[in-house]
């Protein structure tokens, strides 16, 4: 058990990171503001301090200045929001043994947490060693049908032999849960693994980011020494340091191979785009140098559209999610407002899905979630057939409107292809439709007195 100070003005934070570090069996101080942290680090001579980068009163780098000063034993975790990762870095020149970027994934807490304090759990080593993390088993990969289970397999094939992998997807297949499966899944599962999103960073930060300043030390290939690094929307990088990554690989691979042997950095390159990238290559926007360096071990995820027999298993996989964050009972989809859910093409894929069904739990007001729970858009795109006797023909319900929301729509439509057919004329669309011309205004919205056309 570690003493453990945790500095954050965001309560939100504080309190689940505080919440976090306890259930790993630490003794947890936590301050929302700098001077008390300073007074709690005095006090108590913690084995770790994590400190947020903003906080109100003082700055998070005075903190780590202080921290050092007081106790060089300290070992300390920089939280940062992602256009800081400059400072962050410079966190780190002045004693911060790395730094988590918010967002932040609790395994990438705990796995900071351990190897700044030096040492791994017990509980967590004797589960890498006695049961090793299966891809197949995993609760962040969820799916039954035949394109996940393909991936899946790969997954297990090539966990190990450190091969360079290319994730293709679009927006929100799950990409980033495939990439730390495949950190999962290997013998690096205890070692760190880091993200980096090349469109949320300016060209300067990514570079500072990937390559440290200069100082290979500070770079993110040495702060994952050991572990899995994923650079997600690889597209996004610009072409200068397409070049610098590329003469990296290339001198790690050529010089020491120091990305497979597990000598210098010692890491696994996955990266991931949501774009074709042999089609950025002959739009010139991608080098294909790297591309052929990247995609040793290339992965199609497909959109979620294409895989729907995984809908139902998903909505049940986020049920629990939300049960489990919410403290409360599981609540269960109604078998209409799944159907809806599975017809629904999900241009956001699993990402969308995920964020409808919090909706519908949040709204919900018992135990069950009915369709009027869901999103508008999901209910207001369901396909029916034009003529329900023959099953001929395909219109879209706006199921969640009401019944005069949909005649007044429809009548809208009616009227106007009848006046495209009559070309235009108001006096023979409204003798055609057997109403005034009165009633044929009132219905398009017009003013009654302008003057009708013949």
């Amino acid at each position: 058990m570690a003493k453990v100070v945790i500095i954050d003005d965001e309560a939100s934070i504080l309190e689940l990171m505080a919440k976090f570090c306890r259930g790993l069996g630490h003794e947890v101080v936590q301050c929302q503001t700098g001077m008390a942290g300073l007074s709690s680090i005095r006090d108590s001579r913690p084995d770790l301090v994590i400190v947020d980068l903003r906080i109100g009163d003082i700055d998070g780098l005075e903190i780590i200045k202080h921290t050092r000063a007081e106790s060089a034993s300290t070992a300390i975790i920089m939280v940062t929001g992602h256009g800081s990762v400059e400072t962050a870095v410079e966190a780190m020149r002045l004693g911060a043994y790395d730094y988590l970027t918010k967002p932040f994934d609790l395994a990438d807490l705990k796995r900071t947490i351990e190897q700044a304090l030096g040492q791994k759990s017990v509980t967590a080593a004797s589960s890498y060693q006695a049961a090793p993390p299966s891809a197949a088993n995993s609760s962040r990969l969820v799916g039954g049908s035949a394109p996940i289970q393909k991936i899946l397999s790969i997954v297990q094939r090539v966990a190990d032999n450190d091969s360079p992998v290319l994730l293709e997807g679009e927006f929100g297949v799950g990409k980033q849960l495939i990439a730390r499966a495949l950190h999962e899944s290997s013998r690096r599962s205890s070692g760190p693994f880091k993200a980096i999103q090349c469109s949320a960073l300016p060209p300067d930060l990514l570079e500072s980011e990937l390559f440290g300043h200069g100082s290979p030390q500070n770079s993110i290939f040495a702060r994952t020494r050991g572990g899995t690094i994923h650079i997600a929307e690889i597209h996004q990088m610009p072409m200068r340091i397409q070049a610098q990554l590329n003469g990296f690989l290339e001198q790690a691979q050529v010089s020491s191979q120091t990305m497979y042997n597990g000598s210098g950095f010692n890491f696994r390159l996955i990266t991931s785009t949501t774009a074709h990238l042999e089609d950025s290559i002959r739009d010139g926007k991608f080098r294909e140098d790297l591309y052929y360096k990247l995609s040793v071990v290339p992965i199609i995820v497909p959109p979620l559209r294409e895989r729907r027999e995984d809908i139902a298993l998903l909505v049940e996989h986020f049920l629990r999610e939300q049960a489990l964050r919410s403290g409360r009972g599981m609540k269960r989809m109604e078998a209409f407002a799944e159907e809806f859910l599975e017809k629904y093409p999900w241009p956001g894929n699993i990402s969308e899905l995920r964020n409808a069904v919090e909706r519908a739990c949040a709204l919900a007001e018992g135990d069950s979630i009915k369709p009027s729970d869901l999103p508008a858009k999901v209910t207001q795109k369901v396909e029916a057939p034009l003529d329900p006797a023959s099953g001929e023909g395909k219109q879209r319900l706006p199921i969640g409107g009401t019944l005069d929301e949909f005649i007044r729509g429809q009548e809208k439509l009616f009227i106007a292809e009848t006046l495209k057919f009559n070309n235009g004329s108001r006096e023979k669309t409204a003798s055609m439709l057997g109403v005034s011309i009165a009633t044929l205004y009132r219905k398009m919205e017009l003013n009654v007195e302008r003057k009708t056309t013949s």
